[in-house]
């Protein structure tokens, strides 16, 4: 099937073939037969690089009216937005921050890219545009079954579509093990495929010996590491070191023209990866040495921090780290050289995997288990298939090869778990009584719902829904109803005339809550900590950062055992200025991390530099930066909610204006 059949305007065709897209893909061809161009809804199933965007694309440039594309992350939507800002004629737009505002500037765009955070946080302010969709596309729709994301994702297009019953939905996914459920509770077409352009081989690697999938093994020189594997258990002392068997597997891939993609559990162990690496002179190997230079020199532009240094290093010897906590400046270095092929290999942690499209010939996985708290466990298989699904680049590389570092102790586990196995089930997570109450509030804040029967029909399109049936669903509901009374952010208002019927009514503080994007917990903390810190004769800066940062939507900061004495030891000193004594906490150990995130923040606006704060508290550049941007967005919550309790605490204002 050729695009030039497509019912697509001219100046598109000619955009497509331009970059080189005149023929469809098999699994692009089925998504047309299923009516992605006629506003039909479609899920699509089909793997990493099989043309999952252009099925989008389709469907948004064909919609009678305006399109959303909902990405999971902000650095993939800038990627999506810039794909459609390139689009002739295409009035693109993007939106993933100011999460107390409609967006209503985004009317009348041709496109509008954006989380679903987003789009839900403009719904609860009242946005009119979203009412004026033609379709949607939700790209990784397996998340799903994410714990915090998935409630929000599954609540939105339940919403969306209720509002809109035309609206078209086309869904997207890589790896989803149960796309028939998903299919069938969107009222969807599925086109599932597993055609890719490159083939894929899968691997596990015992020392220095390969074999695939498909038959095939390749044999790799390793070095003379001896270690005890990576750390759980893996690996023998007469076996190689698995990191010396994963430098093996990257070199030869780069000897062959290739580029690598090694994940491993931790942001130390990509750091050290990298550092490896870097003794095995890749650059030169790959023969980008001066584009790995440059690629240096302008990730030293980025700041001065010593990871900034770090990374800088590495990138001149053509490897690079990437996880969470370096700066966005610094990860979109990475992502761009490494697409520009001025790069050999990018050690990172599972998270890349999820985010920016960063394909490489060779994905070596050296690490299959992580660190949860209570002790090694496997990833699941869905998250590394993310990972091996990298590998190939379409018109760049002959095939793709997927390897696992394993031995022969855990050769068979490997293959039964990651090679043949198949990924999880996307499960709704709206049963989270958190995020539950969060929705809850919702419904009634915006005025969706007036009574526990209303809060169903809000509901009753909502994938958790399908699974939970109407009696678990209304179950759970009467349990989140009757929690945001007692927390003061809804009541029953009974009607008169001997009528018992009531309707729930957000309170003041619900609604602001819920326009504010907070979660009620963290609502009802906020509220309880003003008022202390209201009554307090020496509420400063640090007062409110304790309280904002003891909520679940600021992210925890990790406390190492080593910091944990002096961080108790502030806070004995401090306790005058918190609003929390140390023998009423309900988690200790998680408030101690809230204070540590607080004092870092108080002394991030009393002049602290970037440099500093990472140095002194083991954190990253990015952590500082997302922290930092938490903070703000959650100042201004407090804010709202102290002009809607009626009290004052200055302090909110200056720690919000030098921040």
């Amino acid at each position: 099937m050729r695009v030039r059949d497509l019912p697509l305007s001219e100046r598109f065709v000619d955009h497509f073939a331009d970059r080189g897209i005149r023929e469809l893909y098999p699994p692009q061809a089925a998504a047309v037969d299923a009516g992605v161009c006629e506003g039909e809804n479609v899920v699509a199933a089909v793997p990493t690089a099989s043309g999952k965007t252009f099925i989008a694309e389709l469907a948004l440039l064909t919609a009678d009216g305006p399109g959303l594309y909902v990405c999971p992350l902000r650095a993939l939507a800038r990627e999506k937005y810039e794909a459609f800002a390139a689009l002739p004629g295409v009035e693109a737009a993007i939106s993933t921050g100011d999460f107390d505002a409609s967006g209503e500037a985004l009317a009348g765009t041709d496109v509008v890219v954006a989380t679903s955070e987003k789009v839900d946080s403009a719904i609860r302010n009242g946005a009119s545009w979203v009412d004026d969709l033609a379709c949607v596309a939700v790209d990784e729709v397996h998340l799903l079954g994410a714990e915090r994301r998935g409630p929000t994702l599954e609540v939105t297009l339940a919403t969306l579509r209720r509002r809109n019953p035309e609206l078209q939905v086309v869904a997207l996914s890589a790896t989803v093990d149960n796309p028939e459920a998903i299919a069938e509770w969107l009222d969807a077409a599925l086109v599932e495929s597993e055609w890719r352009p490159v083939d894929l081989r899968t691997g596990v690697a015992v020392g220095g010996d390969v074999t695939f999938d498909d038959g095939t093994a390749i044999s790799v020189e390793v070095g003379d590491g001896t270690a005890a594997g990576n750390g759980d258990g893996a690996g023998s002392d007469d076996s190689p070191d698995d990191t010396e068997v994963t430098a093996a597997l990257v070199a030869g891939a780069v000897d062959r023209g290739g580029q690598c993609l090694a994940f491993v559990r931790s942001r130390t162990e990509a750091v050290a990866l990298a550092e490896r690496l870097v003794d095995d002179g890749l650059a030169e190997r790959l023969g980008v040495e001066s584009a790995a230079a440059a690629a240096g020199d302008e990730a030293a532009d980025v700041d001065g921090s010593a990871t900034g240094r770090q990374l800088s290093d590495c990138l001149r010897s053509g490897v690079a780290f990437h996880h969470a906590g370096l700066r966005a400046g610094h990860r979109a270095v990475v992502e761009e050289a490494f697409r520009d092929r001025e790069l050999a290999c990018i050690c990172a942690t599972p998270t890349l995997a999820a985010g920016v499209n960063v394909p490489a010939r060779r994905v070596v996985v050296r690490d299959q288990k992580r660190y949860t708290g209570s002790g090694m466990e496997w990833l699941p298989t869905l998250e590394v298939h993310q990972m091996c699904g990298r590998a190939g680049r379409p018109g760049m590389d002959p095939y793709g090869e997927a390897v696992l570092v394993g031995d022969a102790d855990t050769e068979a586990e490997l293959v039964a778990r990651y090679v043949e196995g198949e990924p999880e089930a996307v499960e709704s997570k709206l049963a989270d009584p958190a995020s539950l109450r969060t929705h809850v509030l919702s419904a009634v804040a915006t005025g969706f719902a007036e009574t526990e029967a209303e809060i169903l029909g809000v509901f009753e399109g909502t994938f958790y829904a399908r699974e939970a049936g109407a009696g678990g669903l209304a179950d759970a509901v009467a349990v989140a109803v009757d929690d945001l009374a007692a927390a003061g952010l809804v009541r029953r208002e009974t009607g008169g005339g001997g009528v018992e019927a009531y309707r729930l009514v957000a309170t003041p503080v619900g609604e602001t809550a819920s326009k504010q994007y907070v979660r009620p917990e963290t609502a009802e903390r906020i509220v309880s900590g003003l008022r202390t810190a209201a009554g307090m004769s020496n509420a400063t800066t640090l007062t409110v950062f304790e309280v904002i940062c003891d909520t679940p939507d600021m992210q925890d900061t990790y406390l190492g055992n080593a910091e944990r004495a002096d961080i108790y030891r502030f806070a004995r000193a401090n306790a005058g200025a918190l609003t929390t004594a140390m023998d009423e906490t309900d988690d200790f150990e998680e408030w101690l991390e809230s204070v540590k995130t607080a004092r870092i923040l108080d002394e991030w606006i009393g002049g602290a530099t970037a440099e500093e704060l990472v140095e002194s508290y083991r954190i990253g550049p990015g952590d500082l930066d997302s922290r930092v941007e938490r903070a703000e967005w959650l100042l201004s919550a407090a804010e709202a909610l102290a002009e809607t309790i009626g009290v004052r605490v200055p302090a909110i204002t200056r720690a919000r204006s030098r921040l």
